[in-house]
């Protein structure tokens, strides 16, 4: 089983990170601020105009630790790739499931059954919690859509008709999004996803989040030697990681939203946290953003159950554990993917 371990994120600006035998440094105006053993890391993430040294760079790829680099208002930007790594069999198999259409369809199924299932969970729990009636009928009705379009997933003949099940289930489920909001609800009403640029602070928080999560997806696929590139439901595109996002639906209600949705309604999360850049683009304060990556590192060591490894998990290691999955499916170990479902 893989070690779930710290993940480092630097975005004060004008940072140098750099080894020191074999701890690890953050200098700020040549003034040592921060220092933690390399071992102690599985991937860095540095933001903006963060200097690191080539020796760690070379040192990173020698262990296939990860290193991501994003603006500093958290748009994806590049992400060290050392040797490939990984059982050239697995990918053939991959290649070959992706030419034939039942394989596809069926993987493509599964992945969508484990998305609709998560966000139907949340949209349960807001109902359950919720202290307006209007606001609870809005989130049943969007968890009634999210429970037929989990049945008619079987029935889908083909991709297309798949994502259109999927997008119609996902339309309501933003539709309700503000109804799961219960603390400065005029600040965080959401209309509608906006992703290049964010338009409103709820598509600043969606996109920031999204944006480290498809990069562990990234880092699960490698990790069990996947193609992230080669993937099922997302149609293929240069430069897209179409099989981590295909990872990423199923973690995307209980890992990214339901951690947005506390932040705000616990009262972490203000209005006066996002700052309006030229165009209409929404982004997240420096101080934010250390209150988000906070707490998403938490979320992430948290335990849950997972129905196929038979004990408690932390939230971080799903990702993990799913390429997995999907990789002895590949090889023929296992009849059928089997989406993470959170109880």
């Amino acid at each position: 089983m893989k070690q779930l371990l710290n993940t480092l994120y630097v975005q004060t600006q004008g940072t140098y990170v750099h080894l020191d035998h074999d701890t690890l440094r953050l200098e700020v105006e040549r003034s040592t601020k921060f220092q933690m053993p390399l071992h102690h890391l599985g991937s860095i993430v540095v933001f903006g105009n963060v200097l690191i040294s080539p020796f760690l760079i070379h040192r990173c790829a020698d262990d296939g630790r990860d290193l991501v680099w994003l603006s500093e208002h958290g748009r994806f930007r590049a992400r060290l790739s050392g040797s490939t790594t990984g059982n050239v069999l697995l990918r053939r198999s991959q290649h070959t499931a992706l030419d034939n259409t039942d394989s596809t369809l069926l993987i493509a199924r599964h992945v969508v059954a484990g998305k609709l299932q998560n966000a139907r969970s949340v949209l349960m729990r807001a109902a359950r919690e919720a202290n307006d009636e209007s606001d609870r009928i809005a989130l049943s009705r969007a968890a009634k859509v999210h429970a037929d379009a989990i049945q008619s997933t079987e029935k889908a003949e083909d991709l297309d008709k798949l994502r259109g099940i999927e997008g119609y289930a996902a339309k309501s489920y933003f539709a309700a999004f503000t109804q799961m909001v219960r603390t400065n609800r005029i600040a965080f009403t959401f209309t509608e996803r906006s992703r290049r640029p964010p338009r409103d602070p709820i598509n600043a928080l969606l996109s920031f989040v999204y944006t480290l999560l498809v990069g562990e997806c990234i880092a699960a696929c490698e990790g069990v030697g996947l193609d992230p590139q080669i993937g099922f439901l997302h149609a293929l595109r240069p430069g897209r990681p179409a099989l981590a996002l295909d990872l990423m639906e199923e973690l995307r209600s209980p890992l990214a939203d339901r951690l947005i949705l506390t932040l705000i309604n616990r009262g972490q999360i203000k209005p006066d946290d996002f700052i309006e850049r030229p165009g209409g683009a929404i982004h997240l304060t420096e101080d934010a953003r250390k209150t988000l990556l906070t707490a998403y590192q938490k979320r992430k060591q948290e335990e849950v159950s997972h129905p196929l490894v038979g004990s408690k998990t932390p939230l971080g290691l799903v990702a993990h554990i799913q390429a997995r999955l999907l990789a002895r499916h590949l090889r023929g170990d296992l009849p059928a993917y089997q989406p993470f479902i959170q109880r």
